[in-house]
């Protein structure tokens, strides 16, 4: 896990609403983030709670996964952003993600007749419960940390649950099997989210867009695409999502590196503003992940020896009073 370090634009003692109850991969996220030490975190059942709750401004800002390593998008989180609200992005949270079976004490893998937990978590452990459970049968729970908590308080025989280890500790259950996950590089990615306000350029920054289309006709993505690709604007993250309006009107969800406050940027956006039918704005914001800090250091730095060298030449320039030609 990637531990980035404290960004400015966030409301000290903020209240942030994320998915409950206590031990979620959310709230782990939320605690991977130095900054954040001082806010007050508000448990929600649902993304679409804390999505609704935020734009409403019940709460100042909200933590919602996005996309998982494994199982892809999150589409009620991208929905809800493209369709719904109007909320901003203000940071991008990356964590690594490790899945523990667990039960109550005493029970063996053998016991197990069910298996709870979040949709994405049953998702991410497919091969495992196909190989090692093929006998059981899933039930879906509204977080990783309900499925614990509902086993630990219920504490149904032969029901054991999907989540991370911290709830086997918060709801006294055994872990069966502390890494269950198919892929040993599962990540999830977490928007945090606010009804205003864009983050100050960090220097590694995303940009996130709704692009809707004027017409569907041959060409239209590839138009989209130009706008980026004739500027060398690299895209981390394309995706198409119904409209909802009719059967086959799409639009495209793009993740570009870079900030609203770099012309380069700012000026592929209004191109497709006018081209396009139209294009919502999600946020530019810090980006997470592996090595983000590094390279936020690095344009730092060269930001810094620019400035320098253009310091340098300008204050070689004459004053006009002392200027006389050759």
């Amino acid at each position: 896990m990637q531990t980035p370090a404290p960004l400015p634009g966030l409301l000290e003692g903020a209240r942030i609403g994320y998915l409950g109850p206590r031990g979620t991969f959310h709230e782990a996220a939320l605690r991977s983030q130095p900054d954040l030490a001082t806010a007050d975190l508000v448990p929600f059942p649902s993304i679409p709670d804390i999505i609704a709750a935020t734009a409403a401004r019940e709460v100042e800002l909200g933590l919602v996964a996005i996309e998982n390593a494994i199982e892809g998008t999150v589409g009620v989180t991208a929905d809800a952003l493209a369709f719904e609200v109007d909320l901003l992005i203000q940071r991008e949270v990356v964590l690594d993600v490790r899945l523990a079976l667990m039960a109550v004490p005493g029970t063996q893998l053998s016991d197990v007749h069910t298996v709870v937990s979040f949709p994405h978590a049953l998702g991410q452990c497919r091969r495992f419960l196909r190989e090692r459970m093929p006998a059981v049968a899933t039930e879906a729970a509204p977080s990783t940390a309900e499925a614990a908590r509902m086993v630990g308080e219920k504490r149904p025989p032969g029901v054991a649950a999907l989540g991370p280890s911290l709830a086997a500790e918060l709801y006294d259950l055994d872990v069966l099997e502390p890494t269950v996950e198919d892929h040993p590089n599962n990540s999830t990615r977490f928007y945090l989210v606010a009804p205003e306000g864009v983050p100050t350029p960090s220097g590694h920054d995303k940009t996130s867009v709704v692009v809707y289309q004027k017409a569907d006709v041959p060409g239209s993505l590839v138009s989209i695409l130009q706008e980026f690709s004739a500027r060398r604007i690299n895209l981390t993250r394309l995706e198409s999502r119904p409209t909802r309006r009719e059967l086959g009107d799409y639009c495209f969800i793009l993740d570009a590196e870079g900030h609203i406050a770099d012309e380069v940027i700012a000026d592929c956006l209004r191109n497709l503003k006018m081209k396009q039918a139209d294009v919502k704005f999600l946020g530019s914001y810090p980006a997470g992940g592996l090595g983000a800090e590094d390279r936020r250091s690095e344009a730092a730095g060269a930001l810094q020896g620019a400035q320098s060298w253009l310091d340098g030449l300008r204050g070689a320039v004459r004053p006009a009073a002392s200027y006389e030609p050759l």
